[in-house]
């Protein structure tokens, strides 16, 4: 059976559910968290389509999560938005931000401090001008980063100069989570172990590490059902990855394997800089 298909994802959660575990949005779990509980969160980065289906997937399991969609054309749609919510899902805001404001500001002769003052200050009224607009059509009470792996700029670097609670704002899951209590799951570059193909989805493991080595989407199910997961999992889903149909699959597949090959190389660049 191949992995990254809807059949399997239904057989992810399945399995998760089985094991008696909470599923919960990142809201709710910051709120009240459940002892034995799943954050279920998707970063709609392009594709919104593809998290209408996942979203439907989740409402015949009988569970709920968060969708963070991003505020561009690639993952915005409002009638995607509107449905997910429907549904009783969370919907956040996926910003970048800063990252967008590095490429269209033309600021060069400029130290790096003063340039990243000045672009903080535009990413802030990008920010509050697209959060806005989320709110127009569904609540917004949290927010979770873009990765933005071919910029210079890590978006998160907003909230030196700013505090996103004077938004309403209730948690950012990369502040917000000691991943040290709770396991970080991510099918970024389209693999569950993918730390060394991500530039910035990453969860630094505060308090406890956990020694669990899982690669595969099938590995997480044999887990589950063997009970070797800890209690408490943020499992981070990328829809556009997720297809039933052969061609698309094959598609995503095919991208991601480039993609991976290039953030290998950018973090390889990356290491090489900071021990010379």
């Amino acid at each position: 059976m191949p992995d990254f298909t809807l059949h399997t994802f239904h057989l992810l959660l399945s399995s998760l559910k089985e094991q008696q575990y909470n599923f919960q949005s990142f809201k709710d779990f910051l709120s009240a968290p459940a002892p034995r509980s799943v954050i279920l969160r998707h970063d709609v980065d392009r594709l919104p389509e593809n998290s209408q289906v996942i979203a439907e997937i989740e409402k015949e399991i009988g569970i709920h999560g968060t969708y963070y969609f991003r505020a561009g054309k690639e993952g915005f749609d409002n009638d995607a938005i509107t449905q997910i919510a429907r549904m009783g899902h969370e919907i956040g805001y996926h910003y970048e931000d800063l990252s967008l404001a590095a490429q269209g500001s033309g600021l060069r002769a400029q130290s790096k401090e003063q340039m990243e003052e000045e672009l903080v200050k535009i990413a802030f009224e990008s920010f509050r001008e697209n959060l806005e607009k989320m709110r127009g059509i569904v609540p917004v009470k949290t927010i979770c980063m873009h990765g933005s792996p071919l910029s210079r700029w890590d978006n998160r670097l907003l909230w030196k100069y700013y505090d996103y609670r004077d938004f309403g704002i209730t948690g950012e899951p990369y502040f917000d989570v000691d991943f040290g209590e709770v396991l970080y799951l991510t099918d970024t570059g389209r693999r569950w172990d993918g730390q060394g193909v991500s530039v910035r989805d990453k969860a630094e493991e505060r308090g406890r590490s956990f020694s669990i080595r899982l690669r595969s989407t099938f590995d997480i199910i044999n887990a589950a059902r063997e009970n070797k997961l800890p209690d408490r999992i943020m499992l981070t889903i990328h829809p556009q990855r997720w297809d039933g149909r052969p061609l698309p699959w094959m598609r995503e597949l095919v991208w991601q394997n480039l993609k991976n090959t290039g953030k290998w190389v950018l973090n390889r660049w990356k290491l090489k800089g900071t021990t010379e």
